[in-house]
């Protein structure tokens, strides 16, 4: 722990350690920091996705036709670390079926569609003032059942992390937003930079955290100054970093402020480290201070196709066609939609789609800033994209092993632990997709590990069909002969008490009676046979 507070001591107030490669692209921040957080009118109808995170779907509480009130929980799952879902609003449940949802592919997905009443009435929630009294673990239920997984964008699950059962000794909270366009963390931070500080402390009492850091770029200046005059008699440090991208993210965040790299494989808890987002720190206090559960986020509305870009505190399941037409949207300059960054966003195959938990952006792009990419060709070798790879990786190694489906190969030269970040393919002369060629790469990778263990399950279950019809077959034999013995033993048995009933029943008495039965016989037989002969000698006689 020596290390860790050798290492915030050196830092205080200064940048931290440059990462490997990176890069320094246009920020195009300005425009969306020109304005205040405004929160979004309530929009007619919220699309409520059912599946929040992963693959797992909750289970809806409500039905078509019913009432609900602001933060009523209307969908849940017994899943491990899948939280609840809310209502946004108060209103009525117009209908729970298939709704497009955030995708390149145009895909859809169950979802709750909720239509407002524009009353916005709230069900009661307890709020709790002193919230130093309770338990961390207290904290980390309180915070689990505000529905919060971390809000900078991968929307990792909380509970999952306060509840690792590993001791912390770092708790980060990132607030390095290096993307170009996002802004979301800093307009937080202006207007709301003490319930941020308030939610740390939270996330600290509640992951048990022996040290807190807030962790900024250098040129977030009205951030920091937001930062340092709530920092005032508080333990949380703020550090520095340079504004480099991608430092935001979170290994390289990581090795930024304590010079330490989280290990292959492994994940930050593993070496005493935990991360959040400022976004999560904001809504842990909402959750423990307010009981209020996460039912909005706040989302940058940038690009050159909007007239009046901001960020907005934005309800979850507003659409995105919602957003676009309060700033203005000029259709004849807009070609595309980001959700995300300039660089590591996707592209919207269409626009009604909901606002989820993980949307920090929604880009407007035009031709200007974002033109059409140009015709890939062939690698020139040139180095840059291993300059710029914030990983120490081999990008274009990777993507030659790529082209020629060698996953063996990739898995060994690190293609798991590719962030992609597309630093590689901004700086690459030849104008190669790189990223897309690794997200293929992985997605093939996970598709032949989910067949294999598809086919070592059925494997499985058919050697174990197969040893259960040979312990039938085996006991059904037994069975039988031990039925054979059995009615072998029963016709012994049998036949012992016939015969035994056969035989006459022993007595003293029933003895004297068959002796002296005898012995009259047998006297009898005398007497007749002395009469028979004194008879012939008397005729003989005559």
């Amino acid at each position: 722990m020596r290390l860790v507070e050798n290492i915030i001591g050196a830092m205080r107030g200064k940048a931290g350690t440059p990462i490997p490669g990176g890069i320094k692209p246009p920020d195009y921040k300005q425009a969306t920091l020109r304005s205040r957080l405004m929160p979004t009118p309530i929009p007619r109808e919220l699309i409520l996705p059912l599946i929040q995170h992963g693959s797992t779907r909750t289970k809806p509480l409500v039905k078509p036709g019913d009432k609900v009130l602001k933060y009523q929980t209307i969908a849940c799952s017994e899943a491990t670390g899948i939280v609840d879902l809310h209502a946004p609003t108060s209103g009525v449940i117009r209908a729970i079926e298939n709704f497009a949802i955030p995708s390149p592919l145009n895909k859809e997905s169950m979802c709750i569609l909720l239509e407002s009443d524009g009353f916005d009435a709230e069900i009661d929630h307890n709020a709790i003032t002193d919230y130093c009294s309770l338990s961390y673990l207290e904290l980390a239920k309180l915070i689990e059942e505000g529905a919060i997984f971390g809000l900078g964008g991968e929307g990792y699950l909380n509970r999952l992390k306060l509840s690792s059962g590993k001791a912390v000794k770092l708790l980060i909270i990132n607030a390095a937003e290096n993307e170009p366009y996002i802004t979301a963390d800093e307009a937080l931070l202006r207007e709301k930079a003490k319930l941020v500080v308030l939610g740390a402390k939270i996330l600290q009492a509640a992951c048990m955290a022996e040290h807190c850091v807030i962790a900024i770029d250098s040129n977030n200046t009205d951030a920091i100054e937001a930062l340092e005059q709530t920092q005032l008699n508080c333990p949380i440090e703020l550090i520095k970093v340079a504004p480099k991208y991608p430092t935001g993210s979170e290994k390289q965040l990581i090795q930024t402020i304590t010079s330490k790299e989280v290990p292959s494989g492994k994940y930050p808890a593993d070496i005493g480290i935990l991360m959040h987002n400022v976004g999560t720190a904001y809504a842990a206090y909402q959750a423990v201070v307010e009981g209020k559960p996460c039912i909005s986020r706040i989302t940058t509305l940038a690009g050159p196709a909007l007239q009046t870009p901001k960020n907005f505190e934005t309800l979850i399941g507003t659409s995105v066609d919602y957003l676009l037409e309060l700033c203005g949207l000029n259709q004849q300059d807009h070609t595309m939609t980001l959700m995300g960054g300039s660089l590591m966003g996707v592209k919207l195959a269409r626009t009604d789609v909901p606002i989820l938990k993980t949307t920090s952006c929604i880009i407007a792009a035009s031709n200007a800033e974002f033109p059409p990419p140009a015709l890939e060709q062939a690698c020139i070798r040139c180095g840059f994209c291993a300059d710029a790879c914030p990983v120490s990786l081999l990008p274009q190694q990777l993507y030659l092993y790529a082209k020629c489906q060698y996953y063996s190969e990739l898995i060994s030269h690190g293609l798991n632990d590719c962030i992609e970040c597309g630093a590689c393919a901004y700086v690459c002369p030849s104008n190669i997709p790189l990223v897309q060629y690794y997200r293929a790469s992985k997605e093939e990778i996970g598709n032949q590990l989910k067949n294999e263990m598809s086919s070592a399950q059925w494997k499985q279950r058919f050697q174990y069909h197969q040893y259960r019809a040979k312990k039938d077959k085996e006991a059904s034999r037994e069975s039988k002969k031990r039925g054979a013995v059995a009615k072998t033993d029963e016709a012994v048995q049998s036949a012992g008490s016939t015969v035994q009933n056969m035989l006459p029943t022993f007595s003293r008495e029933s003895a004297k009676k068959e002796i002296a039965a005898a012995v009259d016989r047998v006297r009898k037989r005398k007497t007749r046979l002395i009469a028979s002969s004194s008879d012939e000698n008397t005729e003989s006689s005559k």
